[in-house]
């Protein structure tokens, strides 16, 4: 089947990963539907953002909802169905747990029977997270690193990450997780630690304020960049065969490294501003982070280009881009 002749539905195509997924297919040639929880109600900020609004079709779909996930199945029939809907948010997920278990876990079987139960002949993505893993301190986690997530998000991700390897020993399906670990781009809510540092960096240089309150600056992540994850999704349902990858740079960095770069890029010391809120600090956190990324490489072709300093650089010229059309709007 040639890419033109392909449709992707896209399960959570608002969110960060969703939109730059559906830039990818429409680049690529892909007929491309999304779905939201109200199609209605919903803002479509990130599509708009990247002038993919009037490109896609959109569809209104809940994941918890059998019925509702079926019927958007039955009138698409995609040749590729990505599952990158679910509250996503791991800090928010410890004042929601049930949200969170309920969306990640019902919303990937439901799919999942939807496919089954129409007979699609289809290929699934399913969105998994290096938080399954929990610290990697005694090594970069690859595909055989075992689960000990520590979040009510890490412990939904791992429940549907066995989810999709039942459905696909079971029932013979083209179904695969991606591992992914931290992935940023300017299209992150305002909430994730990222976004929250490339912003209040920008607000103490314009003299806004004078501090920014941040939890503990001692964790190490696996931070990549997002539009690269999503072709790491694409390559995972063009792959020959249905397996699970772990998508990563196999670089670590700690949160006081990252914040030191951002201020630095000011010509600021972050020292001089940042102040630790224990208010912050999460009941259980992750303190070492890091995936290795061989076996992407080595079957995908795949591995990650853009690394800390890049991804850094990135963050704060769209964030300064963005102020000076706010500015000049």
């Amino acid at each position: 089947m040639k890419a033109a002749e392909k449709t992707a539905l896209i399960f959570g195509i608002s969110g960060q990963d969703g939109s730059w997924l559906a830039q990818l297919l429409l680049e690529r040639g892909y007929a491309v539907h999304g779905t939201s929880r109200d199609r209605e109600a919903s803002s479509f900020s990130n599509l708009k953002r990247l002038r993919l609004f009037d490109r896609v079709r959109l569809h209104s779909a809940v994941p918890a909802d059998f019925r509702s996930v079926a019927q958007v199945l039955k009138e698409v029939r995609p040749s590729e169905v990505y599952n990158l809907s679910a509250q996503s948010s791991v800090g928010l997920s410890f004042d929601q747990p049930v949200e969170t278990l309920d969306s990640i876990i019902h919303g990937t079987v439901h799919i999942l029977e939807a496919i089954r139960f129409l007979d699609l002949d289809t290929r699934f993505y399913n969105a998994s997270s290096s938080e399954c893993f929990g610290n990697t301190a005694n090594g970069p986690a690859d595909e055989q690193h075992p689960f000990h997530p520590r979040s009510p998000y890490g412990v939904a991700k791992a429940a549907a990450y066995w989810a999709v390897a039942n459905y696909r020993e079971s029932y013979n399906l083209f179904a695969c997780s991606g591992i992914l670990f931290n992935h940023e781009s300017p299209l992150r809510p305002a909430r994730y630690v990222t976004q929250k540092i490339v912003r209040g960096a920008a607000d103490i240089a314009e003299r806004r304020t004078d501090v920014l309150h941040l939890g503990h600056l001692g964790v190490a992540r696996d931070w990549g960049w997002a539009p690269e994850y999503a072709d790491a999704m694409w390559r995972m349902l063009n792959h020959d065969r249905p397996e699970d990858f772990v998508i990563a740079t196999g670089d670590v960095h700690t949160l006081e490294d990252f914040v030191a770069r951002v201020f630095a890029w000011f010509g600021l010391d972050w020292r001089r501003h940042v102040e630790t809120d224990p208010n912050l600090l999460r009941p259980s956190d992750i303190t070492y982070s890091v995936g290795n990324p061989d076996k992407a490489k080595r079957l995908l072709g795949w591995q990650a280009e853009t690394r800390i300093p890049g991804l850094v650089s990135k963050l704060l010229e769209s964030e300064m881009e963005r102020r000076r059309g706010d500015a000049g709007a």
